[in-house]
């Protein structure tokens, strides 16, 4: 049996084993998008496939819950040496769009299995309908690129090259896809030798016992965090910008109860599954860890010590119905789920945000978008694809500090490439990359500015994509007196006669010389602007991050000819308005909800629960056609007859929706 000191210990040569994984993938990868940005994960798993190490400096941060139980048992005859991969999200809900290849390795002691190794890189290309894979505008997974279910790709030390012959013919950069994947094996195979010099130092049992204690000190963690919190039910909603081409939002929605030392995430009300690839492919697993980043985050930001492994799901439990965006059946696209995800964590902030309001921040960013250019190098003939940069936003304003700028909190593990190491690796010129000023919210604590980027390319019919393309309509949220955050903005020759602005179109065609201009949002602001002491307001101001008007404008603060005009200040003050609100959400989604009130998504939801799967997102797409001019529940009714008298082959929605 452990003590606390000696789990401590076993916990620290854990991660010091995940850590030395993730150095061995980093330092070995081909591709920029995994070497630098870090897009990867590696993890030490029980023997039933459950997470119990991760690494801290290194890789993506969405995966401590992750188990790899059902991918396990669809591979037969684990031997020595033998490792076993997947990309396919339906196969075992693991992988949960195409780019991320997943790999496990069995772990052998004495001929038994002991634990295993394993984790994800996210490939540049898979195939598809679009360079790098991935497109909000792709309408089933076939778009989006070549898929292997669980298999061995290793056996007994010998990679099956038929597999990897499959998948350098249908791929648009093998090399680096093969040998990002290598260099994961050997990631792996680090992994393996180190919790074998775990159990030699504390032996095959103790080592077994103690990754079980592991697990079960983390669930301890969570649940005690949980017994402090107040019990009650919140609910809270937050909309990606826009779900096809009809420019409808997608709609996220949780109901959360606290009841002792457990949870419950209820995500009824979400939307259907979409006809674009937003859909986040969980399997209805009510402790899927894709549904429980939010709750990582919340955990770590009220105890940054905690233990990160399975053990932090077991006191949650969620509910994602069959057929909405949180749990679509195939065939739907699911290559943009990164996208839903952020917004989801957002929901799950702004639940816990009202149960916990002193401890919490505002809202990240949330758009997290991935540049990816596929053109020709003119000084080698030669087609290039890479991942240029992501553009991450700020972080929320925190309850005792401003909010990052530029690394959105919630997808900060994402690092950017320096631009002279993509220069050198990527024929493109960047113009400009820096933060955008006036684009954190307003408050005692200022949210985190944007990310502000423009590069130049130099070949004709340049492919980019920006995954991820978000909050171009709806503000990361303010809290507590703070208002929300500025909005992201992506156009081509932006200030030219040439100019054209993309929305959140994710895909473009450049010619040479053209300039793609992207900016994130900004992290919504924390508390009343005009208790943010006035001497950081004007340091704000010679910085750059405020200009003087809105130094004015949102915190009532003069600066003349820089300086602060104090008599200027407290006369402003004293006539601004309160922002009495929990939340602060801007105009913008004030004025949308003002028609789609919660009473019109209530009854929307019923109608397309009623429906069977492959009609609910015909059927919502007609609704929002016909909800011009109406509001509130009375309006989708109305709405909903129009659908029927124009479709009467339309079933009729099992709850009774007919008009």
């Amino acid at each position: 049996m452990f003590d606390r000191m000696n789990l401590r210990v076993l916990a620290n040569h854990v991660r010091a084993a995940a850590e030395n994984m993730a150095h061995t993938l980093q330092r070995t990868a081909h591709s920029a998008f995994v070497k630098e940005t870090e897009d990867f994960t590696v993890m030490l798993m029980n023997r039933k496939g459950e997470t119990f190490g991760v690494p801290m400096e290194l890789g993506a941060t969405w995966f401590p819950g992750l188990t790899y139980g059902r991918a396990l048992a669809m591979v037969d005859d684990y031997r020595p040496g033998d490792v076993a991969f997947t990309n396919d999200p339906y196969a075992c809900y693991v992988a949960t769009h195409v780019p991320d290849t997943h790999l496990w390795k069995p772990v052998f002691h004495d001929g038994e299995i002991v634990a295993w190794t394993g984790g994800h890189i996210h490939n540049t290309d898979m195939g598809g309908a679009v360079p790098a894979s991935l497109s909000r505008a792709l309408t089933e997974i076939h778009q989006e690129g070549i898929r292997f279910p669980p298999m061995k790709l290793v056996n007994e030390g010998v990679f099956d090259e038929q597999i990897l012959r499959i998948m350098v013919t249908n791929v648009r950069k093998p090399d680096l896809n093969i040998g990002d994947i290598k260099a994961l094996v050997g990631a792996l195979a680090t992994g393996e030798r180190k919790v074998l010099a775990m159990i030699d130092k504390f032996g095959k049992q103790a080592f077994l016992d103690g990754v079980e204690a592991l697990l079960d000190h983390a669930e301890a963690e969570a649940r005690a965090m949980l017994r402090d919190m107040p019990d009650g039910t919140w609910t809270f909603s937050d909309y990606a910008d826009e779900d096809s081409v009809e420019a409808n939002p997608c709609r996220l929605h949780v109901t959360l109860t606290i009841r002792g030392d457990e949870a419950l995430l209820d995500f009824t009300g979400s939307d259907p599954q979409l006809a674009s690839s937003l859909n986040v492919p969980s399997g209805g697993d009510p402790r899927h860890t894709i549904l429980l980043v939010g709750i990582y985050y919340v955990l770590y930001t009220l105890n940054p010590k905690i233990l990160l492994n399975t053990g932090l799901t077991r006191p949650f439990t969620c509910i994602a119905p069959e057929g909405t965006v949180l749990n679509p059946v195939f065939p739907a696209a699911v290559g943009m789920r990164s996208l839903t995800c952020a917004r989801l964590r957002s929901v799950i902030f702004g639940a816990f945000s009202q149960a916990i309001p002193d401890r919490l921040p505002a809202a990240p960013a949330g758009n997290n978008c991935i540049v990816n250019v596929m053109t020709t190098d003119e000084r080698t003939r030669r087609t290039v694809i890479a991942a240029v940069n992501p553009v991450v936003g700020g972080g929320g304003g925190m309850p005792h500090r401003d909010g990052t700028n530029g690394s959105g909190a919630d997808a900060a593990y994402l690092k950017n490439t320096p631009i002279e190491i993509t220069e050198t690796e990527t024929p493109v010129e960047f113009v400009r990359y820096g933060l955008a000023r006036d684009s954190g919210g307003a408050g005692r604590w200022r949210g985190g500015l944007a990310t502000d980027m423009a590069f130049r390319v130099f070949a004709p019919d340049s492919r980019i994509t920006v995954r991820n393309r978000d909050r171009s309509f709806f503000r990361p949220w303010g809290v507590l007196g703070g208002r929300a955050a500025g909005l992201s903005d992506m156009a081509v020759n932006p200030g030219s006669a040439e100019e054209r602005r993309l929305g959140n179109v994710d895909t473009a065609v450049l010619q040479p010389g053209d300039v793609l201009s992207i900016r994130s949002a900004g992290g919504g602001g924390r508390g009343d602007p005009r208790e943010r002491e006035p001497w950081r307001v004007v340091q704000d101001v010679e910085r750059g991050y405020v200009s003087v008007e809105a130094a004015e404008r949102d915190y009532g603060v003069v600066v003349r000819d820089g300086r602060l005009d104090e008599a200027a200040t407290r006369l402003l003050r004293a006539t601004m308005p309160a922002h009495g609100a929990h939340f602060h959400f801007g105009p913008e989604r004030d004025g949308y909800e003002a028609r789609w009130t919660p009473d019109a998504y209530e009854r929307l939801t019923a109608i397309l629960a009623g429906l069977p799967i492959h009609w609910r997102f015909f059927a919502k797409t007609e609704i929002f056609r016909r909800m011009s001019g109406r509001s509130g529940a009375e309006g989708v009714q109305h709405a909903l007859a129009q659908v029927q008298a124009r479709f009467p082959n339309m079933p009729a929605p099992a709850t009774g929706g007919a008009g």
